[in-house]
């Protein structure tokens, strides 16, 4: 493995239904070894101002946002075609996905409740996992150094 941060560890069976299935290796992280955390923000398209306003407060640089569709606990809205009833089942959505390592993860997630609260049924989710690495495709910067702004 080309990063040293990262230790090959002994494949760990998984048990499963499919006697097929690949054993799994488990990669652990040198304690020493920076921390890169995706947080993955789903919300209404008219949120996304308010919430790139507060990101950019809290010392959030860089971000990433897609128009996806989806729905939760909502399952759509009614809509009307021509005075018909149609099924709406998948509605607008925003993703965000922030990589952070210096600003703390709780104060991004904190900072987007606060910001994405409505009290009422689709102010969105939030999603965290931790990153391997991060490099910069331009310049070949890895980890940290790839995350600053020129």
């Amino acid at each position: 493995m080309s990063d040293s941060s990262l230790e090959e560890v002994e494949p760990v069976a998984i048990p499963a239904v499919d006697d097929e299935a690949p054993a799994r290796v488990v990669r652990e992280k040198a304690p020493d070894a920076p921390v890169y955390t995706n947080v993955r923000i789903i919300c209404r398209p008219a949120s996304l101002e308010p919430l790139k306003k507060s990101m950019n407060r809290i010392g959030i640089t860089g971000m990433t946002v897609t128009n996806v569709m989806g729905y939760g606990t909502q399952k759509g809205k009614p809509e009307y075609y021509r005075g018909t009833p149609v099924e709406v089942t998948l509605l607008p959505k925003v993703q965000v996905d922030i990589v952070v390592s210096k600003v703390p993860v709780r104060m991004v997630v904190e900072t987007a409740k606060r910001v994405l609260h409505t009290g009422h049924i689709g102010d969105g989710k939030i999603f965290i996992t931790d990153v391997e690495n991060v490099v910069r495709v331009r310049t070949g910067e890895e980890g940290y150094d790839a995350l600053q702004s020129d």
